[in-house]
């Protein structure tokens, strides 16, 4: 059995708790330095002073512009405007359904759901003239449900109206449900009010309780402050970005300023302030100006507007000042901010993690299993990405797929190049943030490591020891290297 004997007294196999050797900052930096008995940790390597003065020179001046670019962008609100009553640019109210009755669907009574319109003529015939008699026979035919909708907010409360929902309409009304109301001011009284949507905030904050309660039952304190990180970054997104943008700032420079206050918030608040932070979050800015870099030369290339469907139509036409090929490059910063945190964090980790299990292994080493780790995130993240962008165009894929277009045709219009844009602009981002977030790490990690341990001095696991020191030797070092220790402690072998 070999321990380690201290000059005056019983063997000790482990550090007692005066910060020799048991605190997080080694537990993180690797073996603890030799120094004199105190109740301090010793200075840090010569190497690792230098390269932490490195990174505060880079991301101090970014965080200061961060904060500029925070005071110069601050938008102070949302502008005001008319509302136009089209698409989401229309008043809400709340309603309730009181009752439900059948109806024929001639009998007229209300307002038509959306989309129930226009379906006297079935599928693939005709309506030559004078058959109106018998197209309105075939729908008298038809039971239709008519709801009586209460008004349950705004100045007409307790007000009622029907809506006539046909039997081929998407959304089925039924008795006691809370729906969303259209309402349009100027529009005769019997049509003021429609059912435009249905009231889904139950679910969405049950749903949102689950989560939140699963992330902090895992996570602990670290899902907490995950909570926490996202609230804030929501508060970003809500306060800054999008105000910003609406009064007519660049919707780059505006990404660029609230990716960087997301990144540097969520990072440092869930991870600590630490050297292994700061790695991830260079690895990530790295990786985000390619991102911004390549965005901007394809999306000019490739001639995309950012104006390709009804919701950007109406932006455009509300606010025809918003550049809107810029803020499709700002939705691409933004969109692939939260995967690359993933990314580069869990890259640092594993540098970190390896050299903690061998404090012995050099620079090289360490990059090399770092990047056989990485490898594997590589060909998991990039797949993500695909699916989950190829999941939100489906509807898009199925009518390429039913107008028989051929793959050409598809991926060249704009609506699915902006995608492809998209897609493989954060997925080249992603790829580069790993030899670069694990270089960063291997080259951090291993100057936290005392010379003597990397083979320095060759006295040992800690060097030559001064008479009377006590330190004793960290855990992962003596499993690993199994060296005698020279000087005030010495190895016996029972």
């Amino acid at each position: 059995m070999t321990t380690t004997q201290p000059p005056n007294g019983p063997p000790s196999p482990q550090p007692h708790g005066h910060g020799h050797g048991s605190s997080e900052y080694e537990a993180e930096s690797g073996p603890a330095q030799p120094h004199a008995h105190s109740h301090q940790h010793g200075p840090a390597a010569p190497g690792s002073r230098r390269l932490r003065r490195v990174i505060a020179a880079v991301l101090v001046p970014f965080a200061a512009a961060v904060v500029v670019g925070f005071v110069v962008l601050w938008p102070g609100g949302a502008p005001g405007h008319e509302r136009t009553g089209v698409g989401f640019d229309r008043q809400t109210e709340q309603g309730l359904v009181v009752k439900i009755a059948r109806t024929p669907c001639d009998a007229g009574g209300g307002a038509q759901s959306p989309g129930s319109a226009g379906q006297g003529t079935a599928e693939g015939q005709e309506s030559p003239a004078g058959s109106g008699a018998s197209a309105k026979n075939a729908t008298a035919k038809e039971s239709c449900t008519k709801a009586t909708v209460q008004v349950t907010s705004g100045d007409d409360t307790g007000r009622t109206f029907t809506e006539l929902v046909r039997p081929d309409a998407s959304r089925k009304l039924h008795q006691d449900q809370k729906v969303v109301l259209a309402y349009s001011p100027k529009a005769p009284r019997e049509l003021q009010y429609a059912v435009t949507d249905v009231n889904r905030t139950l679910p969405m904050v049950l749903l949102a309780g689950i989560f939140a309660v699963a992330v902090v039952v895992v996570g602990r304190m670290r899902g907490v402050m995950a909570l926490v990180a996202l609230a804030v970054s929501f508060l970003v997104l809500t306060f800054f970005i999008l105000p910003a943008v609406l009064q007519g700032s660049n919707p780059l420079a505006v990404a660029v300023v609230g990716a960087g206050a997301i990144m540097l918030i969520a990072l440092y608040m869930c991870h600590g302030l630490s050297a292994r932070t700061s790695v991830a979050v260079l690895g990530t800015l790295v990786s985000l100006l390619l991102i911004g870099l390549l965005g901007s030369v394809f999306i000019g290339w490739a001639s995309l507007t950012g104006n390709t469907d009804d919701n950007t139509g109406l932006i455009h036409g509300l606010y025809p000042h918003i550049d809107m090929s810029g803020l499709l490059l700002a939705g691409v910063i933004i969109g692939s901010l939260g995967v690359l945190d993933d990314v580069t964090v869990t890259q640092t980790s594993a540098v970190w993690e390896l050299h903690q299990a061998d404090p012995t292994m050099s620079r090289r080493k360490l990059y090399r299993a770092g990047i056989r780790i990485g490898r594997d995130h590589i060909a998991s993240v990039v797949n993500t990405l695909v699916l989950a962008y190829a999941g939100a165009a489906l509807p898009l894929l199925l009518l390429f797929s039913v107008a028989q277009s051929g793959v050409g045709t598809v991926a060249s219009s704009e609506l699915v190049a902006e995608e492809i844009v998209r897609t493989l602009v954060g997925s080249i981002g992603l790829v580069a943030s790993v030899p670069v977030t694990t270089a960063l790490a291997a080259l951090v990690v291993s100057a936290d490591t005392a010379p003597s341990v990397r083979g320095g001095t060759g006295q040992g696991v800690e060097g030559p020891r001064a008479p009377g020191d006590t330190t004793t030797v960290p855990g992962p070092a003596r499993r690993i290297l199994r060296t005698p220790v020279r000087g005030g402690g010495r190895r016996r072998k029972h």
